[in-house]
């Protein structure tokens, strides 16, 4: 897979290096690349945004930048392009295991107030939303969304099922996990998870997702139902 990013902010990405994404990527497990929109306006002095027709606070990124910038990225059109937005829909596990499977993707990340509208309809086949507030730009979304999307490429983590357990997997919060030592600051391991009952050990997890997800997250429970 490669993740293709169209930012203004390209140091933002050294992040990517880091813990098991930059292993990944170093092995050749998935590529990525970073691309500096302002390398692609064609104003002397290289803006990329300018005042909003209507008026209005703040500055909107124009078209034209952004359109040859994804050009570059992805000239035969053959990739899903994404943009980070709070009107995008949601992020959700779903999501995140369809475009894991996706062979080229493009994230475009707005900054200020925006982007102009026609190139969304121009360029745009995906705007996805990682919460409802607002970010001083998309690239906070990206890196969530290429952190989340990684995971589920083969190869990247250590063993696959640490993607089939986790939480929203299997439509619940993930079970409390335990480790080393048995007793901390009197508090024990409960003792089921030491008994090596392995029915009764996935019997005790099934039931304290179930009780974490009725607590924090019961819309959860409401979507399994319909």
């Amino acid at each position: 897979m490669k993740i293709s990013v169209l930012t203004l902010f390209p140091e933002i990405y050294t992040a990517l290096s880091e813990s098991i994404i930059g292993k990944a990527i170093d092995k050749g497990v998935f590529q990525t690349e970073i691309i500096n929109i302002r390398d692609f306006s064609k104003d002397k002095h290289k803006r990329t945004d300018d005042y909003p027709f209507g008026g209005g606070a703040g500055m909107v990124m124009t078209p034209e930048p952004l359109h040859l910038a994804v050009s570059n990225a992805d000239p035969l059109r053959k990739a899903l392009r994404i943009y980070l937005s709070p009107k995008g829909k949601p992020l959700t596990q779903k999501t995140v295991t369809e475009l894991a499977k996706e062979e080229h993707i493009v994230l475009v990340n707005g900054s200020y107030e925006g982007i102009d509208e026609r190139f969304i309809q121009l360029d745009i086949d995906k705007e996805i939303s990682i919460g409802d507030y607002v970010l001083t730009s998309g690239d906070f979304a990206s890196l969530v969304v290429i952190n989340a999307v990684a995971r589920y490429i083969p190869g990247v983590l250590g063993s696959e099922s640490s993607t089939e357990e986790e939480s929203f997997s299997s439509g619940l919060l993930e079970y409390p996990h335990y480790t080393r030592p048995q007793e901390f600051m009197g508090l024990s391991v409960p003792e089921v998870l030491i008994s090596g009952n392995h029915a009764k050990i996935a019997e005790w997890r099934y039931a304290e997702s179930l009780k974490l997800t009725k607590e924090r997250r019961p819309d959860l429970l409401e979507k399994g139902e319909n």
